[in-house]
């Protein structure tokens, strides 16, 4: 079976191709990449995976690049992922996930082939919820609070009207916050665990900045995450939507309590204004039911061994001593 993983060289693309490698090794992996795309997460990777140039926002790149793979299975994990910068660049943000997204479904339709194709929509998209509304279900309504969710509301829309349309069997997937080892820093728990990091080996001063700290937010690992991911679609039909994520629901202030417990030195912290968003998504806590119906899929790392190993990814780059972090 020949499986395209597009955004292969972030955090989730490369835990996912961990995971394939370690977990079904007789699948034969391809990756979409850009020119420039870095190739950190993946450098342990490269001599076992076959990389393909591809632009999402070239539909001529991706038919040339489905054309030469003809895959079984796609997992659209490529995406403009990053909330504050979609309030700086909303319409980056919309054409690289809307029309992006588009043009991948585009393709397979040019290319005249018949993958089962993961899109990666967000628990961003239902917006700031209500308490009533708690655990947040697949049929909740769309209240997106940023350009990033607008456009992950769009992508998540065009999947469906493709699959409804054309018959491209397309199964959406909403995912709350999910983190680990390779998480970029200008999320929070990332960006929290390397100040911490800094902060040790005396590459930054006191206290670490931080932004809203009372929102509420359902924590998952990202290896169980990528679980989740092929579950989906070897199990799950072609049409249907998805929530998936942990069990863990806290306040983003408790999480870094839990960081800070883990420093190799007292981490004092204070608000930083800049950090705060022009609109914010407060409470975030999954009804998965669905999910785990059809899949019998459940998280099995703890929230403490996710955010010990997030830290140790740091310290590791920073060029601290560091025990090895799992894949």
């Amino acid at each position: 079976m020949r499986v395209l993983i597009t955004g292969i060289t972030g955090m989730v693309g490369s835990h996912l191709a961990d995971h394939i490698l370690r977990d079904h090794s007789d699948a034969e992996i391809h990756g979409l990449v850009r020119w420039r795309s870095p190739l950190d997460n993946i450098a342990h990777l490269k001599p076992v995976l076959q990389l393909h140039h591809g632009e999402l926002r070239d539909l001529n790149s991706l038919t040339a690049a489905l054309r030469k793979v003809r895959p079984d299975w796609i997992f659209h994990l490529a995406a403009q992922s990053y909330v504050t910068t979609s309030f700086d660049a909303p319409a980056d943000t919309l054409h690289t996930n809307v029309i992006g997204t588009t043009n991948l479904l585009d393709a397979i339709r040019a290319v005249g082939i018949d993958p089962k194709v993961h899109i990666c929509s967000s628990s961003e998209v239902y917006g700031q919820v209500e308490a009533h509304e708690v655990p947040i279900r697949e049929t909740n309504a769309f209240r997106p609070a940023s350009p990033y969710a607008a456009s992950k509301v769009g992508e998540d829309m065009i999947a469906l009207q493709y699959f409804l349309s054309y018959g491209i069997q397309a199964v959406r997937t909403r995912m709350f916050t999910h983190t680990g080892p390779r998480r970029g820093d200008v999320f929070v728990e990332s960006a929290f665990a390397k100040q911490i990091a800094e902060i040790e080996l005396g590459l930054r001063r006191g206290p670490m900045k931080v932004g809203n700290l009372d929102s509420v937010r359902t924590f998952l690992d990202v290896r169980d995450a990528v679980r989740a991911y092929w579950s989906l679609l070897e199990t799950c039909p072609a049409g249907e939507v998805y929530n998936i994520g942990g069990d863990r629901t806290m306040t983003v202030g408790e999480m870094l309590a839990i960081l800070k417990s883990m420093a190799r030195c007292p981490i004092e912290h204070e608000v930083d204004p800049a950090l705060l968003r022009p609109s914010d998504v407060t409470l975030q806590i999954p009804d998965t039911t669905k999910f785990r119906a059809a899949t019998g899929w459940a998280p099995r790392i703890p929230l403490e061994t996710t955010l010990a190993d997030l830290l140790e990814y740091h310290r590791g780059r920073l060029g601290a001593p560091s025990r090895e972090v799992a894949a």
